[in-house]
């Protein structure tokens, strides 16, 4: 039997997760859209009817919250007063039903993003990563996009029901845009992380190379380029736009301080390296003037993290010994914990767009740590 293509998996997950609330426990999040999703794409499509049986046995999702009253968009004073009450997070979600169902999503999300930006720490960047995932889901679907266009609002809502304020405030222009970073080159401080090159030749060959991982990714990058299109022509003559550049060794730099840095539990930093790769994720359909705000916000916000869960960077740490990304990737997906396979997604996704030692080391880590608690 044909292996289901990446579109039919993440329908059918998606069609079995509607209604599905949007936590378990107390405030833990819904990770089984992402995860199914990060499956999906690294070419694993048929474990993700199993994945998420076993998420469905094994999680009890809380009701989603009754309708209250409808969000007004026109009504500034109105959603900001809503932003951050999960009371009203079946609110949210009917308002970006109804917004995606009369424009385009792409027009939707340039709309908002500036405005649920600024509270992207709430729930740990988790409304930022679901609204990342259903972006990457919308625009591989096509013409027939209801599933995905529904998981988009879902993320945009629990975004904004979650909202906890961080960084940049909400801008008061008409367009709620926020503006453009005036330094057009900011220096991502590579001193707060390990060294890239370090351990870099203690890195194994175990190459899982089937044609549906790092080939994927690397694939994309070379047929369509980072902007998509939407590039403003500030490349770094890769195709990759500055800010998205910026975000890429963002990430590089946390995953090399989450691979060396000593912590009480391996979930909760792992939020410093997906968060920003989340923004990267979106960024390029995002509006140019919108990239290096998100920039800065992901920045701050995964500098912050490393204060809340009382990590201290060692520059010169080591990195551990990882295999390559694929197979920490296969090693994620045999563990099933949905924060290293999308960490690990994230490791190879990174890979392809710019080789570094420390998107594996990350994620080999983080396997041992959940490891340690799964298996």
């Amino acid at each position: 039997m044909a292996a289901l293509s990446y579109t039919d998996a993440v329908n059918e997950a998606l069609e079995r997760l509607r209604g599905v609330g949007f936590e378990h426990g107390p405030r833990f999040v819904n990770h089984a859209p992402m995860a199914a999703e990060a499956l999906a794409h690294m070419g694993y499509t048929d474990e993700v009817p199993g994945w998420v049986d076993r998420n469905l046995r094994t999680r009890t999702y809380h009701d989603v919250p009754e309708l209250r009253w409808a969000i007004d968009p026109a009504d500034r004073a109105g959603w900001q007063a809503a932003l951050g009450d999960f009371a009203r997070v079946g609110d949210w979600t009917a308002l970006f039903e109804r917004e995606l169902s009369e424009d385009e999503w792409t027009e939707v999300l340039a709309r908002w993003w500036p405005r649920l930006l600024p509270g992207m720490s709430g729930v740990l960047t988790h409304g930022v990563i679901r609204t990342a995932h259903a972006v990457r889901a919308v625009a591989a679907a096509g013409p027939d996009n209801h599933r995905q266009l529904s998981e988009l609002a879902q993320g945009l809502g629990y975004w904004a029901a979650r909202y906890a304020g961080h960084g940049a405030p909400v801008d008061d222009s008409d367009s709620g845009e926020l503006a453009a970073d005036p330094d057009p080159d900011p220096d991502p401080d590579p001193d707060a992380g390990a060294d890239a090159n370090t351990g870099a030749g203690a890195l194994g060959d175990g190459r899982r190379d089937d044609g549906r991982n790092r080939d994927r990714d690397r694939d994309r990058v070379h047929d369509h380029g980072e902007g998509d299109g939407h590039d403003d022509g500030d490349g770094d003559g890769h195709g990759r736009d500055p800010a998205a550049r910026a975000l890429d060794e963002l990430v590089a730099e946390y995953s090399g301080i989450y691979a060396t840095v000593a912590q009480r539990h391996p979930i909760p930093l792992i939020h410093s390296v997906t968060g920003p790769a989340a923004v990267r994720l979106v960024i390029e359909y995002l509006p140019p003037a919108q990239r290096w705000p998100s920039y800065r916000v992901a920045r701050s916000l995964s500098r912050t993290m490393l204060d809340w869960f009382q990590a201290t960077p060692r520059p010169q740490a080591p990195l551990p010994e990882a295999p390559d990304v694929d197979e920490v990737f296969a090693n994620a997906v045999q563990i099933g914990d949905e924060h290293a396979i999308k960490l690990a997604e994230v490791a190879v996704r990174h890979e392809a767009i710019a080789p570094d030692p420390r998107h594996a080391a990350a994620a080999q880590i983080a396997n041992q740590g959940l490891g340690r608690l799964y298996l």
